[in-house]
């Protein structure tokens, strides 16, 4: 029986990021060396990566500091004289006060289950995000809580044992293959995947067009 609802935040409940990043990539092309935007976004992602893989236990560090580093190396491998501090705030700017999907209120309201919110953000910036959007998710847990990153499994371990809930007991919903669909599973959690953009859905996957199709599944 199905108690309780994890749910990842920014791609599922709110935008990602992707808009205010490609305007950050966009300027640093425009005083850069690169030969393209994407080339600018290959480089930073790559080095985003490399150091969020390694983030974990005493080596965590936080959504923050990842994304000003990797920004930092990014402006410096292309030789733009931008600031790379005054970049990173543009960005966490965006994290506090997200667009939201257009039916994530109504899930909120309608579901009938505790909603528990699951993300590799920091937990200030969701805190933030959260208050910003009026909702009200039964708690909260953030990979700088558990100093871990989906799709390791601590930050869905600490959730259950924070809320007292068995694997079985939860369904997990979230917009990435990677991160939701896979984190989950490694716990034992069945994942629901938004996908929002019609993307081909892999064998024994449970896909959802929007949160309110999620409904249909408690």
């Amino acid at each position: 029986m199905i108690k309780g609802i994890f749910i990842d935040f920014y791609g599922t409940v709110v935008y990602e990021d992707g808009e205010i990043v490609s305007k950050i990539s966009q300027k640093i092309y425009e005083t850069g060396n690169a030969e393209s935007v994407s080339q600018i976004d290959a480089y930073w992602w790559n080095s985003f990566k490399s150091l969020f893989e390694n983030s974990y236990g005493e080596n965590f560090q936080t959504q923050r500091e990842l994304e000003t580093k990797s920004l930092i190396d990014t402006i410096r491998y292309f030789r733009s004289p931008l600031d790379g501090l005054s970049l990173s705030e543009e960005m966490f700017e965006y994290w506090v006060k997200p667009p939201i999907f257009e039916e994530s209120k109504q899930f909120f309201r309608e579901c009938p289950l505790p909603i528990y919110i699951v993300s590799n953000i920091d937990r200030a910036d969701i805190l933030a995000a959260v208050e910003y959007h009026g909702l009200h998710p039964r708690d909260v847990f953030t990979s700088e809580d558990a100093k871990s990153y989906k799709p390791r499994k601590e930050l869905f371990e600490l959730a259950l044992m924070k809320t007292g809930l068995a694997a079985d007991e939860v369904l997990h919903i979230g917009d990435s293959l990677s991160s939701d669909v896979k984190g989950a599973s490694l716990v034992g959690i069945s994942p629901i995947w938004v996908n929002r953009n019609g993307k081909k859905v892999p064998d024994k996957v449970a896909a959802v067009s929007n949160l309110l199709e999620v409904l249909s599944y408690m």
